[in-house]
């Protein structure tokens, strides 16, 4: 038997030899994964976490077009530098470039008419998807675009036929879905010729981000002859080009300033090889990518995973000058909070210190941690203080951003006791009532999540006290308990339970549950699962009714449902967050066996190589963190309570770089009942059913026998 010793330094050999060898993760990433369907992803080229988004935006405004991406679509008004990903609102899609030939509108266009604004149909068949890279030729024009990315610099290469009118528009006005330009302009910078070498300019905005200020600083590789305005639009004019000839652009981004956007590029990409920048962007996304090593067998499960890793990787984003405290944005917290976050403090430990700092930041600025926070702005979308929840989370596992214990506590204190969004008829009544508030008891039940999570940060920084008062208020959801239905129900302020009540009923923006039904949000709990429990009088009564969510109906009443409940078994919908700890209760209460069957009904349903090949919205990378976690065999239910709950590993063998140095994770025996036999941890026999934080970013090996 090999020692401790000889085991980490055979790891250590082995990590060395896969540096050197290290395959191209890159390779097995399909972008094109979650663009049919809701998947609403992002496509295009960018770098791990950059602020830069570049990609095609297409004409619709409709919400499957809220990433300017669909895979049923192939019309392009031009590439714009920043897009969501997975979002269920458009926004952003901020600098958008064209390149045309002759004199064309500058508007959106509509499909129906071929020669309303500068669009163009994109020939799919020539398509080039990639991490760090996006080619495609635009049909109407006969000109080749490519794109490629640093962190804050778009760079485009384009392939003109030979033409006398060849142009590049700059269109300021057509960003996301439903946003409104509020002010733009250029700034013009020219040679000794008089040539137009440079453009700067701004794009503010109102829409989901209220006051979002996007600053640009653009270059090119030949100067145009002249440059023409309107109103929100710019048009490079070139005139003569040769067939095949190129010209090169990079808009670099700045969040401050066009100075900023101009500093942004001289550091990031201050020449103009491109093939080299491309590479760049490859190399920067399988140093991420290669985090996570997988052995199996199968083409299409190496597809779906690494897929799953890079979409986890497209935010949230760099949001700072190259010279400014590191800082970021695209919080999707409602979604992030429950697998995506839990996974960056994991692989990502290097970024959570800056990522608690800009938190603190944003408390500072607004008052409470962000909630759904996009381009230096609070959106307040979705319900809870999900911000509260990641932070206490990152601050329990040793990422302090260099805050006091005093700073912790005031940021999180005052978001918890903020009395806006029905968390002051919450404080008053206990609960919120279903009379005063609507959707109360979403409400309420992310916010008991939240006061969960705050008391088990409390607890773990010695703060008995503060622990005892939100411990008491994470129990608020128990006020919505119904004997006789066994559901979680509305309640009125007089104590009357909200009638009618059908648990398969949904209303968007008007029942009771945010994008669900009484039988998704029924388990909602995971601060207080044993209290849950308690409520159904024994554990077999509650595995019982687990058991039939599985069983029940899966369809929903009501003429105008979220169409975000989606991907369901029964009543259970991994198209949406909230059900997304559910299936795990099963492993809290020694039922891994039941667990397993319905992770591994989830892995084969819910995800595959498919364009439609997600459940639901992607969600900022949520929906892909569920699969790439649960796929390591376990997952975090508790908010702030650092402890994985054993699932269903998902490979033969998972090695994770972590901060302690290799995890690996190997999967032994037949394993078609999907019940772990035994665990070893570096060897030696391990009789918990879940793992600490401690132990997976400490590195070792764990090894789950399977029966």
């Amino acid at each position: 038997m090999k020692t401790h010793f000889q085991a980490l330094a055979l790891l250590l050999a082995t990590a060395c030899t896969q540096v050197v060898n290290a395959p191209d993760y890159a390779s097995y990433v399909d972008p094109k994964i979650g663009t049919g369907g809701h998947g609403h992803v992002f496509v295009g080229a960018s770098v791990p976490f950059g602020m830069v988004q570049l990609g095609p935006t297409s004409i619709p405004q409709e919400w499957d077009w809220c990433s300017g991406y669909h895979d049923s679509d192939s019309t392009v008004i031009g590439f714009s530098h920043t897009h969501l990903s997975g979002t269920g609102i458009g926004d952003l899609f901020d600098i958008t470039v064209m390149p045309v030939i002759g004199r064309t509108t500058p508007e959106r266009g509509t499909e129906n008419n071929p020669e309303s604004g500068a669009w163009s149909y994109a020939d799919r068949t020539k398509e080039v998807c990639e991490p760090g890279y996006y080619s495609v030729l635009l049909e109407r024009y006969g000109i080749t675009a490519e794109l490629t990315a640093t962190s804050r610099v778009g760079f485009h290469r384009y392939t003109f036929p030979e033409t006398e009118d060849a142009r590049i528009l700059f269109d300021l006005e057509n960003g996301g879905c439903w946003d409104k330009v509020t002010s733009s302009g250029f700034e013009i910078e020219k040679d000794e010729e008089g040539r137009i070498k440079a453009i700067g300019g701004h794009r503010h905005s109102t829409g989901w981000a209220k006051d979002q200020k996007v600053f640009f600083w653009a270059e090119f590789s030949r100067p145009a002859e002249a440059f023409t305005e309107t109103k929100d639009y710019g048009w490079l004019e070139y005139g003569h080009a040769d067939d095949g000839e190129q010209i090169l652009v990079k808009v670099a981004l700045s969040p401050n300033s066009i100075a900023g956007a101009r500093k942004n590029m001289k550091a990031e990409l201050d020449g103009w090889d491109f093939q080299a920048t491309r590479s760049a962007a490859r190399t920067a996304w399988n140093k991420e990518l290669g985090k996570i090593d997988i052995k199996t067998r199968k083409e299409s499960k190496r597809t779906i995973f690494y897929t799953a890793l890079y979409h986890t990787m497209i935010a949230p984003s760099v949001f700072n000058d190259v010279d400014e405290e590191p800082a970021y944005t695209t919080f999707s917290l409602w979604d992030t909070y429950r697998a995506a976050m839990p996974l960056m403090t994991i692989i990502h430990a290097d970024r959570m210190d800056d990522i608690v700092r800009t938190f603190w930041r944003i408390y500072k600025e607004q008052g409470d941690l962000p909630v759904w926070h996009l381009m230096g702005n609070e959106t307040d979308c979705m319900v809870g203080n999900p911000g509260l929840i990641a932070f206490a989370d990152a601050v329990v596992k040793g990422f302090r951003g260099g805050l006091t214990d005093e700073q912790i506590f005031e940021a999180m204190t005052a978001t918890a006791d903020m009395p806006d969004r029905g968390q002051d008829i919450r404080m008053k009544y206990g609960f919120i009532p279903a009379d005063l508030y609507p959707e109360s008891v979403a409400n309420d039940m992310e916010y008991a999540i939240a006061d969960g999570a705050l008391a088990n940060c409390a607890e773990a920084l010695g703060k008995t006290e503060t622990a005892k008062i939100y411990r008491e208020r994470s129990h608020s959801y128990r006020n919505y308990w119904d004997p006789e239905t066994r559901f979680l129900r509305g309640r009125n302020s007089d104590g009357t339970f909200k009638e009618p009540f059908d648990p398969i009923f949904s209303q968007h923006r008007v029942s009771d549950y945010t994008e669900g039904t009484g039988w998704q949000y029924l388990w909602l709990v995971p601060q207080d699962v044993n209290g849950l429990v308690s409520l159904f009088g024994s554990k077999n009564a509650f595995i019982e009714k687990l058991d039939s969510l599985f069983e029940a109906p899966d369809h929903i009443e009501g003429a105008d449902a979220s169409p975000d409940i989606s991907g369901l078994i029964g009543q259970y919908a991994h198209g949406n967050e909230p059900s997304h700890h559910t299936i795990y209760l099963y492993s809290m209460l020694g039922e891994q066996r039941k667990a397993a069957t319905r992770i591994g009904q989830v892995y084969k349903e819910m995800y595959t190589d498919a364009p439609d090949g997600l459940s639901g919205n992607e969600d900022v990378g949520q929906m892909s963190a569920w699969y790439v976690l649960s796929s390591m065999g376990f997952y975090q239910v508790e908010p702030a309570y650092p402890r994985f709950w054993f699932g269903l590993p998902n490979f033969d063998k998972m090695t994770v770089k972590v901060p302690g140095g290799i995890f690996v994770i190997n999967r032994e025996g037949n394993g078609k009942s999907g019940k772990i036999k035994s665990v070893t941890l570096n060897g030696a026999p391990y009789v918990k059913p879940y793992i600490e934080y401690k132990d997976i970013v400490s590195g070792g090996v764990l090894t789950f026998q399977m029966e």
